[in-house]
């Protein structure tokens, strides 16, 4: 038989190689939940200092796991945590930024 068998079970929920990325899957749940944090307390103005830090924190670390990250589901989760803390991130901004008038 020319074909060669393929064991379809993966080891990881992000990892379509078929390989561990313990790393880059921490980086994606990471970047996921402060991407959320940033756009939920982005809707509240009283909130700028958390939404505006989470969000700077949540841009940061999806950049780091984009360039590190070794399939295209890593890096779809990535997408969309990073592009939930940019808003979140830029809605702060707006709203007070990262220090609330303490500084400048």
């Amino acid at each position: 038989m020319a074909q060669t068998m393929r064991n379809n079970t993966t080891t990881s929920l992000f990892a379509s190689d078929g390989k561990s990325h313990p790393l880059q899957d921490t980086l994606v749940g990471v970047t996921l939940v402060l991407g959320a944090i940033a756009f939920v307390t982005a809707m509240f103005h009283n909130l700028h200092l958390l939404s505006s830090w989470t969000g700077l924190v949540g841009i940061l670390t999806g950049a780091y796991g984009q360039f590190i990250s070794a399939t295209t589901r890593e890096r779809f989760g990535l997408i969309l945590g990073m592009g939930a803390a940019a808003i979140g991130f830029f809605l702060g901004m707006a709203h007070g930024g990262l220090f609330g008038g303490i500084v400048g």
